[in-house]
């Protein structure tokens, strides 16, 4: 985990510890009972990546106990584990929204606290959660991670220089 990094005034950017990552797709989600999956695409308890796959998070201390919930559903579905695919960024500070505003086409100040969604930074997919007002999760593919961390330090300057 690196050490969280003031970049322009009111925004700082921590990459996060890694976790125990898990991409769930069910043909019938009554299926998953016991796990606190959501009924629509966007809210928090697991992210709602379409109409039938969730991404569910875990910190790795969790991760056996995790896999072992889903093992009875992923022999009729599938449940596979990416845990190493990508990596988070927490963004927060008063100028969060301006920071991703240079980057991102979406009116994420429209976005409800609790919510994600998939979108894009630049040209490099990331899933966008909002976790308060002032904070959100960036969560990128470790191999495009370092283009957008390179994008969001020069967003991050170039707003404390006022431009």
């Amino acid at each position: 985990m690196n050490a969280m990094s003031p970049l322009a005034a009111g925004v700082t950017i921590t990459e996060l510890a890694p976790t125990t990552r898990i991409v769930l797709r069910l043909a019938d989600p009554a299926a998953a009972t016991g796990l606190a999956l959501p009924a629509k695409i966007g809210t928090r308890s697991a992210e709602g990546g379409g109409p039938d796959e969730w991404l569910i998070e875990a910190p790795e201390a969790d991760r056996a106990a995790l896999l072992g919930a889903l093992a009875g559903i992923a022999a009729a579905n599938s449940a596979v584990e990416v845990s190493d695919r990508e990596l988070t960024y927490r963004l927060e500070g008063p100028a969060v929204l301006d920071l991703l505003a240079t980057g991102c086409p979406r009116d994420l100040a429209r976005m409800p606290t609790g919510s994600g969604a998939r979108t894009v930074f630049d040209t490099a997919q990331v899933v966008l959660t909002r976790e308060a007002d002032n904070r959100f999760h960036l969560t990128v593919w470790r191999s495009l991670a370092p283009h957008v961390r390179a994008l969001l330090d020069i967003a991050a300057r170039e707003l404390a220089a006022g431009l």
